[in-house]
Parts: structure tokens; sequence; C-alpha cells
């Protein structure tokens, strides 16, 4: 395993662990009618995270306890955007009517019927990071290799869904989740916050999700004043021209897509390119 993706991996198991706990204390308080006999012989998180057979790691949560992890989740969100754990769980208790939806339009499109169908995932278990690397520089791949090798990121870093109650609905938010990272390459959106926010644009406007559009209506206020007229004048309107006129992302295959040239490839899902960061 290499150090970057070692890293990675640490941090995922610390930000798996802080999710745990927000989601223990949440489903305690919304179990609070069992019996103190039944509380002494179970620990708190294993009382709270009962896993069912609906698909591997999902957690059961009433409407009550959906309601609290996502008022906690947004909040928590808001006040610290680095919390990943946070966003995921606001993404997965929000997400269920969008998540439908997204669903619909990929099964709407041959390659998007293809993906729900065979339902490949991207990690370092089904992606070799040195083959990226060896691409051409003008390839869709190595542009995403340098994404991830610049800011140290790694496919693996993406947490597990836990909180969809559909397992076809559970894959299409990991599909989601897991081709973020790629949504930023394509784009050519580096993942500072002017970065972020334009990115967040074009996924509200195109899977409708809550927490993209908390991210992309909010996330502007923590832009300095410089970035914040960059962004009105340049990043927004060019994010919503991209969201609005490009291909369904979600229904690229984006791993047939490695080795094409990035240029044709933008040409292709009518991506306008990037406007110019002036610093």
């Amino acid at each position: 395993m290499s150090g970057l993706t070692f890293t990675r991996c640490r941090v995922l198991q610390k930000l798996t662990q802080r999710r745990c706990r927000l989601v223990s204390q949440t489903c305690c308080i919304g179990t609070a009618s069992n019996t103190a006999s039944e509380e002494e012989q179970e620990p708190d998180e294993e009382r709270a995270l009962q896993y069912d057979d609906l698909y591997p790691g999902h957690i059961p949560t009433t409407l009550f306890q959906k309601v609290l992890l996502s008022a906690g989740s947004a909040a928590m969100s808001l006040y610290d955007p680095r919390r990943d754990d946070m966003i995921s769980t606001l993404g997965e208790t929000t997400g269920y009517f969008a998540l439908k939806k997204m669903k619909q339009k990929m099964l709407e499109d041959p390659v998007g019927r293809q993906i729900i169908e065979e339902e490949p995932e991207i990690n370092t278990s089904t992606l070799s990071i040195d083959y990226l690397g060896s691409l051409p520089d003008d390839t869709f791949g190595k542009k995403y290799y340098n994404f991830l090798s610049k800011n140290g990121f790694s496919p693996d870093a993406r947490l597990p869904v836990h909180f969809v109650d559909d397992p076809e609905l559970k894959y299409v938010m990991l599909r989601y989740r897991q081709t973020h990272d790629l949504f930023h390459s394509v784009l050519g959106m580096p993942p500072h916050m002017l970065g972020e926010v334009a990115v967040k644009w074009v996924e509200a406007i195109q899977t409708g999700l809550p927490m993209c559009a908390l991210g992309a209506f909010f996330g502007p206020l923590r832009l300095g004043p410089v970035n914040r007229q960059q962004y009105l004048s340049t990043y927004l309107p060019w994010a919503i021209r991209c969201g609005t006129n490009s291909k369904f992302l979600m229904a690229v295959y984006w791993e047939k897509h490695w080795e094409q040239n990035l240029t044709d490839l933008r040409n292709e899902l009518n991506i306008e390119p990037a406007p110019v960061l002036n610093k």
C-alpha cells in the first residue's frame, strides 16, 4: 500500500469513527424506550448501530432519527466543511427523492443503465493508480491522476453508505460519491473553496441532492472579497451553464475514458472550458 493510500485510509477510519459516534448518540435518542436491563447488556454503539440484511453496512433509522441526523450533520457541515463524515451523513439522510430521480435518469440512458446493472466501483482494488500515472499528459486519466497526487487524495477515501434504505439507491449515492473527484477533474476545478462551490452548483443542478444545494448556496459565504467577486461574475454563471447544458455526468462510464483526450471528452460531454482563476 502506498503512503498516500495508507494516509487517506487512516483519515477514512477516523471519519468513520466520528460518524458512528454521532449515529450512536442520535439513535440512542430515537430508541429511548429500551429497558435499563437491555442497556446494561449492550454497549451504546453496539445497541445503536444494529446493521441489517438490506445491504452490508446498512443502519436502519426511523424518520425521527433521520431528521435529527440531517439537522446535526447540516449544522456541522456548515461549521466545518472539512467534515466529510457529516457531509456524507447529510447526503444520505436527505437525498431519497433526488436519488430516485438520479436513478431514473441513469436508467433512461444506455450507458447509465449499464452502470446501474454492473455497479462498478472506483477504488484502488479496481483501479491502478500507477496505470493512470503512466498515461499521456493530455488524457482524462492523467488529469485525474494529477488531481489525486497533487492534493494527496485517494479513491479509497470515500466513506461507505449507511443510511439509504434501498440497495439500488445506495449504489447511486456511492457512485456519486466516488465520482466527485472525477467531476473536479473533467470540469478543471481545484478542490479549494471556490472550486468546490462551483462543482457543487454543477452537482446541485444535475442531481438535485439537497446536500449539494446547501454547499452551493452557503459555501460562498466563506469566500474572501476577491474570490467572491470572481465567483459572482465568472464562476457562478459558468457553473450554471455547465450544470444545465452538459450531459448528465452520472450517466458517464468514466472508467472507459481514462485514455481519451481530455479536450475531446469535454467536447463530447458538452462541458464549457473552465474559467482561469486570477490570483
